[in-house]
């Protein structure tokens, strides 16, 4: 993708900056109605019925809410782990809000950390993420590889006193790269995560296995390559005896030689990035 399609694609993009604002708008809504005795279930569901009545029909995947220590994914240890529970909300409680919907073909996968009232704890884990933010932007335009920049957001976590809380999803990945997905008017989910996306995500594998690259993220070998062009979904996870917190936006790979147009977030006006320019 050079600068000079970035510009043709200037629609495209839109596109999806205006599902990731959707989604970000959802999580704003629903963590301003959580309140305690709420389940994850229930905050889930909230998610799932504000995007729909808002044309949202398919997903990357469904959305997920983790309250209190499993924010850290604490003894996380299989799959279905991830799945929102009955586990309930109280006050001083650190939430997280996860969801990834598909709206007229592009997609968006974003992750809002909040807090039930004030926690100090949660509260510098999320200043802490904005040093994550700019690193991973900046070695993605100095075009390391994928495991390099892993590595180096895990060597920051420590330096900061933290767990790599995103070691504990699959294949331990930071990111994973997106895509626009077909619309259909059936649209099937699996294990949570909508099939037209998984199918993507397939043959993105696929393609990248030949060329050299993967569309995921993770400290392993088949991360050993630079960004590959296109939008990426990243994740940086911090945990802290019990309490977790994360951003998760697009950020947008390009093969431009220009660094500003090599790499840059797809959108810099969040919640987490307000949040920061705020000094809250």
């Amino acid at each position: 993708m050079t600068s000079a399609v970035v510009r043709e694609l200037s629609a495209e993009l839109r596109g999806f900056r205006e599902v990731q604002r959707l989604a970000y708008a959802c999580a704003e809504s629903v963590a301003a109605q959580l309140k305690p005795g709420v389940t994850e279930r229930e905050a889930a569901r909230m998610q799932r019925e504000w995007l729909r009545e808002r044309g949202v029909r398919d997903w990357f995947h469904l959305p997920f809410a983790w309250f209190g220590d499993r924010t850290a994914f604490v003894n996380f240890r299989v799959p279905l782990q991830f799945f929102p529970t009955n586990r309930k909300l109280e006050a001083g409680m650190p939430f997280i809000l996860d969801m990834a919907p598909v709206h007229q073909g592009f997609t968006a996968d974003i992750g809002y950390s909040g807090c039930l009232g004030p926690n100090p704890v949660h509260g510098k884990l999320l200043s802490d993420l904005e040093a994550h933010r700019e690193l991973i932007l900046r070695e993605v335009r100095e075009r390391r590889s994928l495991r390099e920049i892993y590595e180096d957001v895990e060597r920051l976590m420590v330096r900061q006193g933290y767990a790599n809380r995103h070691r504990a999803y699959p294949f331990g990945v930071i990111a994973h790269k997106v895509d626009r997905v077909k619309e259909r008017r059936i649209n099937a989910t699996l294990f949570g995560f909508g099939t037209q996306s998984l199918k993507g995500l397939a043959s993105d594998a696929l393609h990248g296995h030949r060329d050299g690259w993967s569309p995921l993220w993770s400290p392993y070998k088949f991360s050993d390559h630079p960004p590959q062009p296109g939008l990426w979904a990243v994740e940086p996870h911090l945990g802290f005896r019990g309490t977790g917190a994360k951003f998760e936006e697009l950020l947008v790979v390009t093969d431009s030689k220009d660094p500003q147009e090599s790499a840059f977030w797809l959108d810099d006006d969040l919640p987490h990035v307000r949040r920061w320019a705020e000094g809250i």
